[in-house]
């Protein structure tokens, strides 16, 4: 996972810290978008690094396929796991559950990309979702909220670091010829 992957997570890390910030914390407005100049910074930095020459982190034909189907899985997954909660009328399981699924997500990619800080990403976001899942409100949806969003910022910035790395071991070597 490299430097357009951290984009991902960044984002998707800025809309944990959000919705933490909208349901948890009961913000509202101008405030809630705090979290993505977070999203901003991180994205700036995976820009630069985006830029640069060198070949940079690039994911095998399997990996790809596996990132494809994790991804369609975790689509899936938040959207029925937000139907569930919702329909059972655990509206506090909202985020514990986005975490549960969006940590699932990452195991297989774990495996397939290899890029191991996703075997701690996978822990932390499932840590918080059962922190959340046993916690009461408003504490649970405080702690998988903003637990996945500082777990998904983390590790997009060793995406990027791992990416900005590989560039400048491609961009070192003497051109052919």
């Amino acid at each position: 996972m490299g430097a357009w992957g951290a984009i991902i997570m960044s984002f998707f890390g800025a809309v944990f810290a959000a919705m933490t910030l909208a349901i948890g914390l009961g913000w509202s407005g101008v405030p809630l978008m705090l979290p993505f100049l977070v999203f901003a910074a991180i994205a700036a930095a995976a820009a630069i690094v985006i830029r640069r020459p060198g070949e940079g982190v690039t994911p095998s034909t399997q990996a790809g396929r596996v990132i494809m189907w994790s991804t369609i899985g975790e689509g899936v997954g938040l959207f029925v796991a937000a139907n569930l909660v919702v329909n059972l009328g655990h509206h506090e399981w909202l985020l514990p559950a986005m975490a549960l699924v969006v940590g699932l997500h990452f195991i297989p990619m774990a495996a397939a990309i290899p890029f191991r800080p996703f075997y701690g990403l996978a822990a932390a976001l499932l840590g918080a979702a059962a922190l959340g899942f046993a916690l009461t409100q408003p504490i649970n949806e405080e702690i998988a909220g903003l637990t996945a969003a500082l777990a998904l910022w983390t590790a997009a910035l060793l995406a990027i670091r791992r990416d900005s790395r590989a560039k400048s071991m491609t961009s070192d070597r003497p051109a052919a010829g």
